[in-house]
């Protein structure tokens, strides 16, 4: 038997099959999926993370205020942590460098020379710039200085006057991802269940810190403090601290205080611009924000003071339209509900269902359905069943009762208060239907303003919350750029100041993507009640504009009659001198009520002031007249007004309050 030489041997060896690893079944945590896809919750950067930890808290805090018809003060701080105290707060004692290569900012000599000369350069140029007069751009940070690692933190803190929570839930409500008291259908700000959540997972992710909160609710003599922070592989909240605390003030809220990484910098203008949307949409709320930081010119304090104690009402949770459910939703109903029979679930279970109707549609369901059948009985074929017919059946649209827009008079104030306008139109649509959730669109539009830009400046909200990113695919921008022809409405759409607020309340606001910025302009039904809203408005800021129209050109008419009194006058006058000279040498003949004229002429009772205060208040009348005679033909049901006098009327009479957007009238019987 011949032997194997060494190389067969190897490729022997090489071709046996190697055994595969077994697949093991792996799970996640709902807290370990949004720490890996933190994105979707919004925390895409640093910068946005910063953004977002501010956003969530306070919108938290004003649902906890108003649930308890509350008049929101919030506070939120942002305190800039250098990295000396960051370290010194989790126990780490700063290191000097010792291999400087090693970073991320080292630079060689040759690179530091001729980073300076660049920088030198640019700093001649802006100096020739200055000299000139022309526009001077800041000058970029170089990379060197600050490295790709040095991560800057904050320390972020929220603190309301809402209705705080109980002392034992406090844990979960912060340590579990996925639990919370905004589930269900109703109007809300958030719907993940995430908001402080997410940045206690992030300040988990970037720093090691555990969250702090403090709450105590109406009527305890305690306060609840709670330090804790989460398991991410579990989804439970891991407790450093839970007492109970003397509330010697009385005080109830609550206030969260957490630290993480973000970027000051970059959002500074996105978090400064949305407190000032947020106070647009909700001026009966006081908002107090700084930003405070060892550096005293980076130092930010405003205060977003209160305009109306009027709220809008609390949003109430409501039952789920026939047409808006599915298999799974129509499972979940039955599994949950208390009633016994068919007939009982349809009509508990679903708005717009009443007797009648329930007993036409378990007839038409087929002859295996009854209406006291026992609901917890149903198979799979006939919950598909009833889900067809509900798709195909019709049934009345759900009320927007549920619904709590902001109103027209806290919009219109909203407006007011921040920007100052020169005049503002605003419309509340009623309630309207998209896949059987009911929907309000509330629109203001203005012109003019402080701190606005020329053009279309567009403000988004949802469900009364600001929509800051995204804008250029959205139906709010779309159909304010494309579908609303400004100049029909005398607004010139690249020259006047222009703002577009555009408020969506709905219980399900139909975002696009995943990060919740924008709204779809892909359903008709919206996008037809927002592009109405605007003309509404633009239609009342019409009337406005013709009318300042004319007021402009009432003056200007009289501006220019008026500048030619003086000249008319003297040569009037001079006319008339020449004339009572010849009357008086009797060169000229003139009848009797000329010769009159020409007699108060020579005895100095008419004067060239005398002419020129009759054709002064000439000029007056023919004005009053003009303006009278064009608002007429023009339609316009605006006379020159006049001041008129109202007698007092004593307390004892009757009266009626009539309510409106703007205003309360009284009529007294």
């Amino acid at each position: 038997m011949e032997s194997e030489s060494p190389t067969e041997t190897k490729k022997g060896k090489s071709k046996t099959p190697k055994k595969e690893k077994e697949s093991i079944l792996k799970q996640k945590s709902p807290a370990e999926f949004f720490a890996e896809n933190k994105n979707i919750a919004g925390f895409d950067n640093p910068g946005k993370c910063l953004y977002t930890t501010v956003r969530e808290l306070v919108e938290n805090a004003l649902d906890s205020a108003e649930a308890i018809s509350e008049l929101p003060v919030i506070e939120i701080t942002i305190e800039e942590i250098v990295k000396s105290k960051f370290n010194s707060m989790i126990g780490l004692v700063d290191r000097e460098r010792v291999d400087e290569e090693l970073y991320d900012d080292y630079e060689t000599a040759k690179a530091r020379e001729k980073r300076l000369a660049k920088e030198a350069r640019a700093q001649e140029i802006q100096a020739k710039n200055a000299a000139l007069g022309k526009k001077v751009k800041e000058h970029a940070v170089s990379k060197s200085s600050k490295g790709r690692g040095e991560a800057s933190f904050y320390r972020v803190t929220c603190r309301d006057n809402g209705r705080g929570m109980p002392h034992d839930d406090i844990p979960n409500m912060f340590g579990r991802v996925l639990s919370g008291t905004k589930y269900g259908l109703k109007q809300t700000r958030g719907k993940f269940g995430l908001g402080a959540k997410m940045a206690l997972i992030w300040s988990k992710m970037s720093t090691g810190l555990p969250i702090e909160i403090s709450s105590s609710m109406r009527g305890q003599n305690y306060l609840s403090f709670c330090r804790l922070d989460i398991d991410i592989h579990r989804n439970i909240p891991h407790i450093h601290l839970h007492e109970k605390r003397d509330n010697k003030d009385k005080w109830h809220g609550a206030e969260i205080q957490v630290v993480i990484e973000g970027n000051w910098t970059t959002y500074r203008s996105k978090i400064l611009h949305y407190m000032r949307q947020m106070a647009v949409i909700t001026p009966y709320a006081q908002f107090l924000f700084k930003f405070v930081s060892d550096a005293p010119d980076k130092n930010v304090t405003i205060k977003f003071a209160r305009r109306t104690d009027v709220m809008p009402p609390v949003p109430v949770e409501t039952k789920h339209h026939p047409s808006s459910v599915d298999i799974l939703l129509i499972k979940r109903l039955i599994a949950e509900t208390s009633k016994q029979n068919l007939m009982q679930f349809l009509q508990h279970e679903f708005v717009n269902i009443g007797k009648p109707l329930a007993e036409r549609l378990i007839g038409e369901m087929g002859p295996e359905f009854s209406p006291k059948m026992a609901v917890k009985s149903l198979t799979d074929q006939q919950i598909v069943r009833i889900h067809q017919l509900f798709r195909q059946a019709k049934f009345d649209d759900p009320s927007g009762d549920c619904l709590s827009p902001a109103g027209e008079y806290n919009l219109r104030l909203g407006i007011i208060k921040e920007l100052h306008p020169d005049m503002v139109a605003t419309y509340s649509g009623s309630a309207q239907v998209f896949e059987g959730h009911p929907f309000i669109v509330e629109a203001g539009v203005s012109v003019g303003g402080k701190d606005v830009k020329q053009g279309l400046n567009i403000f988004r909200f949802a469900n009364r919350i600001p929509l800051l990113f995204e804008q250029g695919g959205d139906v709010v921008t779309r159909t304010a750029l494309k579908r609303i022809s400004w100049n029909n409405y005398k607004i010139n759409q690249t020259q006047d100041k222009i703002g577009v607020f555009v408020s969506i309340v709905s219980t399900k606001i139909p975002f696009k993507g995943t990060g919740k910025e924008y709204i779809g302009d892909d359903i008709s039904e919206i996008a037809s009640a927002v592009k109405s809203a605007i003309q509404q408005c633009c239609i009342q800021l019409k009337s406005k504009i013709v009318k300042k129209m004319q007021a402009r050109e009432q003056q200007e008419r009289k501006r220019n009659l008026s500048k030619y009194i003086p000249d008319a006058s003297n040569a009037v006058y001079n006319v008339l001198q020449e004339m009572a000279k010849s009357h008086a040498s009797k060169k000229k003949r003139y009848e009797e009520g000329d010769a009159d004229i020409l007699q108060k002429v020579s005895d100095h009772l008419i004067t060239k002031e005398t002419l020129y205060e009759k054709l002064t208040q000439h000029v007056e009348k023919v004005d009053y007249e003009m303006a009278l005679e064009y608002a007429t033909q023009t339609g316009v049901r605006e006379e020159p007004r006049e001041d008129i006098y109202l007698q007092s009327l004593d307390g004892k009479g009757n009266f009626f309050d009539f309510h409106s957007p703007i205003f309360v009238f009284k009529l007294f019987l």
